[in-house]
């Protein structure tokens, strides 16, 4: 069968376990049967903290320059940024998300369908602005202390954006459910989370915007609403995980949330996401570099590949990622090859040979 479309995909490694992954996210493309007619071609780029140490910029020029001129998609790895400040150092993935517009940040949080909990929901973070527009100052008070202060930024269009995200998100998720490919049933559910009660301002303008875009007739009635502050959404996400559907949030409790649900599923190894943008889409793991474990052969590449069939779900080919989303759970099920960080002894190798054998 002729290939219809060829995806060009640009692998970014960036540090410690970055490197051991990313490689399983092509190879599961390249395991993709030929029925479903996609071809991939790659190209390998430079970023990281190494990077930076290396050249001067944890994120070339011609990185982004070659991915806007010859990609369709991305993966990226992991990044070891420092926990104090380095001189001329800033988040690559972050400066990623800016120049390519990269607008909303997609996290499933998936439990398998042995498990208890059931836990199904995604998480839809803003992913240009917030405190993440790292626009911070220090000076000294009268007194002779230092003081430091962060603008956080929060607009109607990135609102507007990423709420117009949740809601389509909310609406395939149902689409999915009817068509009785989800043992989860639930009705479509957007949770819209934020602390306007302290910030009226900035957090009162996404709670605004956001309840706004979701009222309109392309989501209502089919999709509910519902608001959270955010401290009690922790709270309430740890004990009640399966109430929720679709959570959107501004960049910073996004960020927190994601992560923490990672908890929820076992592990952040089992996490992935995508950065989404009109043009553009990057798949990338949740979890670190995890320098303790680099070079061991033992990192988890389950994040990776999720994270490469969710890119795939948002460039259209949403049959190919369901193959690898099946491929991943089947492993996870039968459970005779989990890395250490899910309480096995399989190695990286084991575990991505044993999903490619099921694709």
């Amino acid at each position: 069968m002729a290939a219809r479309r060829t995806l060009r995909i640009g692998l970014i490694p960036g540090d410690g376990i970055g490197r051991e992954v990313i490689p399983a996210g092509r190879r599961v493309l390249e395991a993709l049967p030929s029925s479903l007619g996609l071809k991939f071609s790659f190209t390998h780029h430079e970023a990281g903290f190494e990077t930076f140490q290396k050249r001067g910029a944890a994120l070339p020029d011609s990185t982004v320059e070659e991915l806007k001129s010859s990609c369709d998609g991305a993966l990226f790895g992991a990044v070891s940024s420092p926990t104090t400040k380095v001189e001329g150092y800033s988040s690559p993935i972050v400066a990623l998300r800016k120049r390519l517009a990269l607008y909303a940040n997609v996290r499933p949080v998936k439990s398998i369908r042995t498990a208890k909990s059931g836990v199904d929901l995604v998480i839809v973070r803003e992913n240009t602005e917030d405190l993440y527009v790292k626009e911070e100052k220090s000076y000294n008070a009268p007194d002779g202390s230092r003081i430091a202060e962060a603008i956080k930024r929060i607009s109607e269009t990135a609102s507007a954006n990423i709420a117009a995200m949740a809601g389509d998100i909310a609406l395939r998720r149902q689409r999915v459910r009817d068509a009785g490919a989800s043992s989860i049933h639930k009705s479509p559910l957007v949770t819209i989370t934020h602390k306007s009660n302290v910030l009226s301002q900035t957090d009162g303008l996404f709670r605004e915007t956001a309840r706004k875009i979701l009222a309109q007739q392309k989501y209502s009635p089919a999709v509910s609403i519902e608001e959270q502050i955010v401290d009690s959404m922790v709270y309430k996400l740890f004990r009640q995980p399966s109430d929720y559907d679709v959570i959107v949030a501004p960049n910073l409790y996004g960020d927190i949330l994601s992560d923490g649900a990672a908890a929820l599923v076992g592990s952040l190894g089992l996490v992935p996401s995508a950065n989404v943008g009109k043009e553009f889409v990057i798949g990338e793991p949740c979890h670190g570099s995890a320098p303790d474990i680099e070079g061991m052969g033992i990192a988890n590449p389950i994040a990776t590949i999720r994270s490469t069939a969710l890119m795939l779900e948002f460039q259209g080919e949403e049959e190919a990622a369901a193959k690898i989303y099946e491929a991943v759970d089947a492993n996870l099920e039968e459970g005779k090859l989990l890395t250490p960080d899910m309480g096995g002894k399989a190695k990286t190798e084991e575990v991505i040979e044993d999903v490619c054998r099921r694709l």
